[in-house]
């Protein structure tokens, strides 16, 4: 890749063209869980290279504001949340989530004089998302269908990754990677053991492509064989700029996540379950909260998973040999944070060499940087209407000369009315 478009894709703080491309977008910055009592304890908020922090006032309404004090600098982090704002302990200059100056006790007249950094936030799932941009330019409420659903159907949660955003973004689109690092622990994982697309994607690693631009991003068609008369499809989506939705196993619930820039060396991997038909039962839910499936476990205390580059990620290549874990590594996210995280914090694209399997990856490359570029030059990025985020991601056998795309219009394209389908 050149280098110069490997750069647009990689920095995002504020006045880079993807930075400000990303802002454009809802953000997700927090698990409601984390400010759930109003005048309750602030927390510290990395997003796009931003330094911010995290509240829930008095009326219970979430804000996200600057972390530091206008006056001289102090981080509000030890400030006092009460009465409908946070008082900096220093002076005792206070602020409301909308970011206005509501008392500055030494000079009362310079109150908007001192205004801090605020952005607009909305709840849905159990997550606190943001708006980074302009404020004329907000778009609509988040309609991806998880954070449209109540939250007794949904599970959410995030961990750190040690590496670039587009490392675990090209991870998260990329189907062919399934045969391979997650081969083995599929089997007894409980949020994917007992469905026939496990035979299907252990049976062919030689995964064809077909991929189609919409007016969300992308969808992508990972062609495996099934019998002599038909292959099976897993269907996956990209909804610009970081959401993906992920093919279902069997009856387990549907999947996906969110890729989201801390810095140019870390990002926030948000990951989800849902059923649309019906909530969570109590057995999904513990074994979400276990670090099954796409989850994790963590180091006490933190949002980095217990298994991390420090020790090695605990691989045990006692189970690589007797093949229990492909790559020694057990836990999906930690098998894919491993191997992204190993390429370094930004990874070097000038010297890779790309496969036909690879074809997503460049054509998403691609939107997010023509996107980017063309933003500077006053084009209007695509924004992702509630229509257009009706989709859902899907697994299906299909007749050998049935068009999956066509397929897909019918059944899972514009419209949440249908079953879920996988097998």
């Amino acid at each position: 890749m050149d280098k110069q478009v490997a750069e647009v894709l990689v920095r995002t703080n504020a006045g880079t063209p993807m930075g400000e491309l990303m802002r454009r977008y809802w953000t997700p910055v927090l698990l409601s869980s984390e400010i759930i009592e109003p005048d309750g304890p602030p927390v510290r908020v990395q997003i796009l290279g931003e330094e911010l922090l995290g509240f829930r006032d008095t009326e219970g309404s979430p804000g996200l504001i600057s972390e530091f004090c206008t006056h001289r600098g102090a981080s509000l982090f030890f400030g006092r949340n009460e009465e409908n704002g946070i008082r900096c302990s220093y002076h005792g200059l206070k602020f409301n989530r909308l970011g206005e100056c509501v008392e500055v006790p030494s000079a009362p007249r310079a109150c908007e004089h001192m205004r801090i950094k605020s952005y607009p936030c909305i709840e849905k799932a159990g997550v606190v998302w943001a708006y980074l941009g302009p404020k004329e330019l907000q778009p609509d409420d988040l309609d991806v269908e998880w954070s449209t659903l109540p939250d007794s159907h949904v599970f959410v949660s995030k961990r750190l990754q040690e590496c670039n955003y587009l490392q675990a973004l090209e991870g998260g689109i990329d189907t062919a990677h399934v045969t391979y690092v997650h081969r083995y622990e599929v089997d007894n994982d409980p949020m994917h053991q007992g469905t026939r697309s496990l035979d299907y994607i252990k049976a062919d690693g030689n995964v064809v492509y077909e991929i189609e631009k919409t007016e969300f991003g992308l969808t992508l068609y990972g062609r495996r064989n099934a019998d002599p008369e038909s292959y099976y499809w897993r269907i996956t989506q990209w909804l610009f700029p970081w959401h993906t939705l992920i093919p279902p196993f069997g009856d387990h619930a549907l999947g996906g996540h969110v890729w989201v820039p801390v810095d140019d060396h870390n990002c926030w991997a948000w990951s989800i379950n849902f059923r649309p038909d019906r909530p969570l039962t109590e057995t999904e839910r513990a074994d979400m909260q276990a670090g099954k499936g796409i989850h994790c476990e963590y180091e006490p205390g933190s949002w980095r998973p217990r298994a991390n580059k420090d020790n090695d990620y605990l691989v045990d290549r006692k189970a690589q040999q007797e093949k229990r874990a492909y790559s020694g590594i057990f836990g999906f996210a930690v098998q894919d944070a491993s191997l992204q995280e190993s390429m370094g914090p930004i990874q070097d694209r000038e010297n890779e060499k790309l496969l036909p399997t690879d074809r997503a990856i460049v054509m998403a490359r691609k939107l997010l940087h023509d996107n980017a570029v063309g933003l500077q030059s006053g084009e209007q990025p695509p924004i992702l209407g509630a229509q257009a985020q009706q989709v859902r991601a899907a697994g299906v056998v299909l007749p050998k000369d049935t068009r999956p795309q066509e397929w897909a219009d019918e059944h899972i394209n514009g419209t949440r009315d249908q079953p879920v389908f996988s097998i």
